[in-house]
């Protein structure tokens, strides 16, 4: 699904009753598309569409024709980098399925899908590390690898099928039953997983996150979650976190309720006050115009700023 849109998927996991995503929405790329990849793409989305695409271009040669194909373009083109649409699409394709599965029919999701935006590079980082390590967080699993359905695994597979010298771990990783629709080769038309050195900066054009650094963090995480105050391993000093200026002892608590901290964005307090002045030249109506914003005073906990 994602491959047809101008969205990255940077982090996920698939939980029982819900799923988690973390989003990057490329732009510029959507606006480097010819019209006919547009086209192409919207038709692999709505095949239906397709018959009013082919009556547009076969009364090409008219200009009301003309005009409302390039009308229909620039809409489409739009919703290819709307997250609203490429939710729409993933959760009725899941719906759909689940009740041909069920043989029934009616509402299968209870509500629409809650976002928020990451304004910095802080947020990312900690709402992929929220992410990946939901499964531990919820008692199923003790560990990364067996962390299935999630983003960290499929990394930690990637990377151990690139390596010539196998742990231990990364051999009983190859050879998991759960895990073998990642082993396999992915369909020409599957997203995949963007990448740790092609994460998008916000204050720079990319994040310089390398796989060991985050791999290592998460374990150490992954350790911290699990062990008593006493047992629990140091995350002071780490690389990543001081690259980022995210503070190792609020670092446990910011990956541990990271979606209750906030509102509609996430990020330091700065990056918080700057996006409500956004907001506020935006035009947007704000129920009470001198409404605190929301997430500022977590953000002076977890990052300090």
């Amino acid at each position: 699904m994602a491959a047809h849109f101008a969205v990255d998927i940077c982090a996920y996991a698939v939980m029982s009753n819900h799923y988690h995503l973390v989003l990057h929405v490329d732009s510029t790329a959507a606006a480097a598309w010819s019209d006919e990849e547009v086209i192409a793409r919207w038709r692999a989305l709505f095949p239906r569409n397709g018959a009013l695409i082919q009556t547009l271009q076969n009364n090409s040669n008219t200009r009301v024709a003309q005009k409302l194909l390039q009308d229909n373009i620039r809409l489409w083109r739009d919703r290819l980098t709307d997250i609203s649409w490429f939710m729409r699409c993933v959760n009725e394709s899941i719906a759909r399925r689940a009740n041909r599965e069920d043989e029934c029919t009616g509402r299968f999701w209870e509500g629409r899908f809650k976002s928020q935006a990451l304004l910095d590079e802080k947020a990312l980082v900690t709402c992929m590390a929220y992410v990946d390590l939901n499964p531990v967080r919820a008692g199923i699993t003790d560990s990364l690898e067996l962390s299935d359905f999630t983003s960290i695994q499929e990394r930690l597979i990637q990377h151990a099928r690139r390596v010539k010298h196998r742990s231990y771990r990364q051999q009983r990783l190859l050879q998991r039953r759960a895990s073998r629709h990642l082993i396999g080769r992915q369909d020409a038309g599957q997203a995949r997983l963007l990448p740790l050195a092609q994460l998008p900066g916000m204050a720079m054009p990319i994040l310089p996150v390398t796989e060991h650094a985050y791999f290592e963090l998460l374990d150490i995480t992954c350790r911290s979650l699990q062990a008593d105050k006493s047992e629990s391993p140091k995350l002071s000093g780490h690389a990543l976190l001081q690259m980022l200026g995210i503070r190792s002892d609020t670092w446990l608590k910011s990956i541990s309720a990271f979606q209750k901290h906030y509102g509609l964005a996430a990020g330091g307090e700065s990056a918080l006050l700057n996006f409500q002045l956004s907001r506020v030249r935006a035009g947007v109506e704000f129920k009470h115009s001198d409404k605190w914003v929301r997430g500022v005073h977590s953000a002076r906990l977890l990052y300090g700023t």
